[in-house]
């Protein structure tokens, strides 16, 4: 029997969870199962659910693909419409079910507008749509319309980006991702949070080194040896090789693959790993410091990530006790502190953890605006072992002078001191 169309219901069982709860895996998958097929697909749109599942759709010239998930369930609900003789949505069926890695799955087939029963119209005119031309040749562009989503069970952050995945590896540690967003350009993510973009990183890595290495500088002078604990895209010693003084930069990272993705994908980023003053470990930061020679570094940078998995042993005591051995008389420490937005509860424990460790006097907040992380307000601890305090001993002449000869893009001598002076409702979190 004849028909205008071909309708596939699936549903696809025992499915891949992680796979089932990634919008950017499905999106692909259903992009190209279209296209594997001889579709020519239009657009695509598909959202993240919070905490679990993604709906989309790809709009192709012959109809359409939709698919809907439960990752809880291992499930996925799958229609493949094709108009035509062209197009064998089955060629699609058989790509997503590989790609879901679905053990099971049933599925109907359905015939649409069997020409059997629907004649086509004699005397009614249809005025064909006014639809743009499609160049075989030079291919069709796709508008798609993803979202990745930073977020947990109350709030998130999304961003919208192009379907490009350049890296995706999953290891031990973590899995590490570089996409390429619509508005921020390429972007590190790290277990679904995003760690860096092109367009804003700057303000994160020039905040966490510049206000630590100039208080360092205006009190004790040039910072000679530095240690960086974390920081695998390269940001953070990018911004340190920038002072003339330094001998040495250690830095440590237990992931190499962060730094390989960062290397082939982020170059601007990461361009200081050649740099002979340069030492990378890659290793674990926290036994690093542990193990590290007592009052061996004039400051440490602890860039790590949120305090969930390989990241999670930077928020203690004891490592910020083993990190105030390890800095010289005068040393300066500083560590990203999560948001007081976001982050409310564990922005306070680090407070109170440094302030066990180093005296209440000696731990100072900074507060900076971070765009692509939730909640947009970002904020740094920083630890001085000794007596001096890193606004009203600060060189603000010497600061003006490094960021006018360094073209740096968000830190500078007047912001020095205002990141320092806090929002009353902080002050109040900070002091209950």
């Amino acid at each position: 029997m004849k028909a205008l169309g071909r309708h596939i219901l699936v549903e696809f069982m025992n499915c891949n969870a992680d796979v089932m709860n990634d919008v950017s895996a499905i999106e692909n998958s259903m992009v190209e199962a279209a296209q594997i097929a001889g579709a020519t697909v239009i657009n695509s749109t598909f959202h993240h659910f919070s905490p679990y599942g993604v709906s989309g759709v790809v709009v192709i010239q012959e109809s359409h693909l939709a698919i809907h998930t439960w990752p809880e369930y291992n499930y996925a609900a799958v229609d493949l419409f094709t108009c035509g003789d062209t197009v064998d949505p089955w060629v699609s069926f058989e790509y997503l079910k590989k790609a879901f890695q679905s053990a099971s799955y049933s599925a109907l087939e359905m015939n649409r507008g069997s020409t059997h029963t629907i004649k086509k119209g004699e005397t009614l005119q249809v005025k064909p749509n006014n639809a743009i031309d499609y160049d075989y040749k030079q291919g069709h562009k796709i508008n798609r319309n993803v979202w990745f989503t930073d977020k947990d069970e109350n709030q998130a952050l999304s961003l919208r980006y192009t379907g490009e995945v350049f890296f995706d590896e999953r290891n031990e540690f973590q899995r590490v991702r570089i996409l390429e967003s619509t508005a921020y350009g390429k972007m590190l993510a790290i277990d679904d949070m995003v760690m860096c973009t092109e367009r804003d990183e700057h303000h994160y890595h020039e905040m966490i080194t510049h206000p630590a290495m100039q208080a360092y500088e205006s009190f004790a002078g040039p910072a000679k040896n530095v240690l960086v604990i974390g920081g695998g895209d390269g940001g953070t010693i990018r911004e340190v090789c920038k002072y003339p003084g330094l001998e040495k930069v250690t830095m440590v990272e237990i992931d190499e693959a962060v730094v390989r993705a960062c290397k082939q994908h982020l170059p601007s980023i990461a361009r200081e790993f050649s740099n002979p003053k340069v030492n990378l470990i890659i290793g674990d930061g926290i036994q690093f410091v542990k193990d590290a020679k007592p009052e061996s570094y004039d400051v440490i940078i602890v860039d790590g990530s949120d305090p969930a998995g390989p990241a999670e042993g930077l928020f203690t005591t004891a490592f910020y006790e083993n990190c105030k051995t390890a800095l010289k008389p005068n040393g300066v420490l500083v560590t990203q502190g999560e948001s007081p937005m976001f982050h409310s509860e564990t922005f306070v424990e680090l407070n109170q953890c440094m302030k066990k460790v180093f005296a209440a006097n000696q731990v100072h907040t900074l507060l900076f605006h971070a765009t692509t992380y939730p909640s947009g307000m970002w904020s740094l601890q920083l630890a001085v072992k000794g007596q001096f305090h890193p606004v009203k001993d600060f060189k603000k002449d010497t600061a003006k002078s490094f960021v006018n000869s360094k073209d740096l893009r968000y830190y500078n001598e007047e912001l020095h001191s205002a990141a320092f002076v806090l929002p009353t409702f902080v002050q109040k979190m900070l002091n209950r």
